[in-house]
């Protein structure tokens, strides 16, 4: 039987869990200007606020203020839900983020492939919102971006399944074991983590990968027509696709929770562990913003030429390798 203490205990890590990353998505906003304005040379937010921490709070009354408008010929129902389905997939995913030892939300033996599912999900999110909008910019954004997504989800996971031949699991805590008791997958897996790195930029629709909403091109893409809090949940989706992909690449390849413990034990070690996961996340949500500052943006089918050409075949070869070295040293 579950015990109240074992009910109460699984209501903080949701709580927790949601509230950390719903935080740093909208902390990013922040973090994001600033960080491009030290690499580009120039001032970022510094007006509101000490060292402009309000801006994040003023874009928020910004948006909340703004006219809710919908197109007059946009199909409404869809329309107004697009946004929300990319923030509930995103929030979805990170049920089975191992946050320290015994803390996750839902430790599945599926959970690698539980996240793959989710990423997949949130496309309907982009076309739905394209589509509806009854925008010829917005549907080739949607039409670029369901392209470019189930394209890059196909390296994404076949990029992981050489860490889940070597660990012999799909459950992400079995991962981060595995990495306590050898060593960090960066190091035999390290052509998969490139590519699942890279996908992660595609997944995300980041720079340089941002082609969907290429505003040179389309204006806005997708969620051109979308304004107020629903282009707000966009806008705070992508973030937290950020926050997911940086916080996997940290739990896959990086030992997730894993650090030195300088002699700590019980409560004390744990809270340490999360000071480590959360330092290797950030670390790669700064590399994703560094992209943004340093690299062009390429034309459509060089990114998808790039995809089925080049990371398709990187990613078999990298499958293929792994699985004859493990059959090999299984013998």
């Amino acid at each position: 039987m579950i015990s109240f203490k074992d009910i109460v205990a699984a209501v903080l890590t949701v709580v927790g869990v949601l509230f950390v990353a719903l935080t740093i998505a909208a902390g990013l906003i922040w973090v994001e200007r600033r960080l491009l304005a030290v690499w580009q040379d120039r001032y970022g937010p510094n007006r509101v606020g000490p060292l402009g921490l309000f801006q994040v709070l003023a874009d928020t009354i910004k948006l909340l203020a703004k006219e809710d408008w919908i197109p007059p010929f946009a199909d409404k129902p869809v329309f107004v839900i697009a946004p929300a389905i990319v923030m509930i997939t995103v929030l979805f995913s990170f049920a089975v983020l191992p946050v320290a030892r015994n803390i996750v939300i839902a430790d599945l033996n599926v959970g690698l492939l539980y996240f793959l599912a989710m990423s997949s999900m949130g496309v309907y999110s982009i076309v739905l919102g394209g589509w509806a909008s009854d925008n010829k910019y917005s549907l080739l954004g949607a039409l670029r971006a369901s392209a470019q997504m189930i394209s890059y989800e196909v390296f994404m996971g076949l990029s992981l399944m050489g860490v889940v031949l070597v660990a012999g699991s799909f459950k992400l805590s079995d991962v981060v074991e595995w990495q306590n008791r050898n060593v960090w997958f960066v190091l035999p897996q390290f052509p998969g983590f490139v590519l699942f790195l890279i996908a992660g930029i595609a997944e995300t629709r980041r720079l340089p990968f941002d082609l969907p909403e290429a505003d040179s091109e389309l204006v806005a893409g997708f969620h051109s027509e979308y304004s107020g809090m629903k282009f707000g949940m966009f806008f705070v989706g992508e973030y937290l696709g950020v926050t997911l992909v940086s916080a996997l690449i940290a739990v896959l390849f990086f030992g997730g929770w894993l650090g030195p413990v300088f002699g700590l034990a019980g409560w004390a070690r744990t809270a340490l562990g999360i000071v480590w996961l959360l330092v290797k996340t950030f670390l790669f949500i700064g590399f994703f913003i560094l992209l943004r500052a340093a690299l062009p943006r390429p034309r459509f089918d060089q990114l998808m030429s790039w995809g089925w050409k080049w990371m398709l075949p990187l990613a078999l070869a990298n499958l293929l390798v792994t699985g004859a070295v493990v059959m090999t040293m299984s013998k």
